[in-house]
């Protein structure tokens, strides 16, 4: 056993720092992600959903710098990955709109300028009723890693891709504690 410690020694020691940095990294990204939505006022489940996708990167690129600390056989793993990837490719490439929402839902976690409670109108002909002249206005009761619930004044629940929020034009027409106007509300 003494000779495993001392002939990989450097393998160990490389290895424990990287273990280190990975941990400190999520520490660091998790309370950086926390202090943003915690400023932004976001949901706590949509905080928790992108420290998730943070530990997942960061674990993905340790056990990457692991595997290549300890001088893994490339062409071995390489045929790994390439089939790997192959198979997540193509199953990816059938689900590209679960993909883009999901990238989506990070975007708008760090840019969406709205929040739940919000009343908003969404500039889009296809989501309109027949009896409807112009755009529908919507309260946001929910934003998940793949869609956003809208709900009508009619009592309607609509689930509205993030892809689609970052794509049409939407208006904020009054926040919770505000009027119409904009106006703080009384």
């Amino acid at each position: 056993m003494e000779d495993f410690f001392v002939t990989y020694q450097k393998e160990l020691i490389w290895t424990s720092a990287i273990v280190l940095i990975v941990v400190i990294s999520r520490v660091i990204g998790s309370t950086t992600v926390r202090r943003i939505g915690r400023i932004s006022g976001i949901a706590e489940a949509r905080t928790v959903l992108i420290t998730k996708y943070i530990y997942a990167i960061l674990n993905f690129l340790g056990i990457g710098a692991i595997t290549f600390i300890w001088g893994v056989n490339f062409q071995d793993l390489g045929l790994l990955f390439s089939s790997i990837f192959a198979v997540i490719g193509v199953a990816l490439f059938a689900q590209w709109s679960i993909l883009s929402n999901v990238t989506s839902g990070v975007i708008l976690f760090f840019s969406f300028p709205f929040k739940i409670g919000d009343r908003i109108k969404i500039m889009d002909k296809e989501i309109r009723d027949e009896q409807e002249e112009s755009d529908p206005i919507f309260v946001i009761e929910d934003i998940k890693a793949f869609h956003v619930h809208l709900r009508r004044s009619t009592g309607e629940l609509i689930t509205y891709p993030n892809n689609m929020m970052l794509q049409k034009a939407i208006a904020l027409i009054a926040t919770p504690g505000t009027s119409d106007d904009g106006s703080d509300a009384i």
